[in-house]
């Protein structure tokens, strides 16, 4: 599993001019399955994003395909994690580590 955090690079006016393309971005995301979980920062200074993939390179892929990103308003930082305990309804999701 992965969380993706966006830090705006640009002005937030820059920002907006590219939001409807990148909820587009978002939904087909969502759409394959990509994502579990986002939203906003607060302060609204970028946004974080759970995530699941293969790899850290598809997860990779994926930010850069992000209009934010093609644009550069934004920079990722890309954190993987062992999700080993989970809430109900994200059993799917839940990771073991060897010992």
């Amino acid at each position: 599993m992965f969380v993706l955090e966006l830090t705006y690079t640009a002005p937030l006016a820059e920002v907006d001019a590219l939001m409807s393309e990148h909820m587009a971005w978002v939904d087909a995301q969502y759409a394959a399955g990509v994502f579990l979980a986002s939203g906003r920062k607060r302060p609204r200074d970028g946004g974080v994003i759970l995530a699941v993939a293969d790899s850290r390179e598809a997860i990779e892929g994926v930010a850069a395909s992000d209009p934010f990103a093609v644009g550069r308003v934004c920079e990722y930082r890309i954190t993987e994690f062992a999700a080993t305990r989970v809430a109900e309804g994200l059993g799917a999701y839940r990771e073991t580590v060897g010992a």
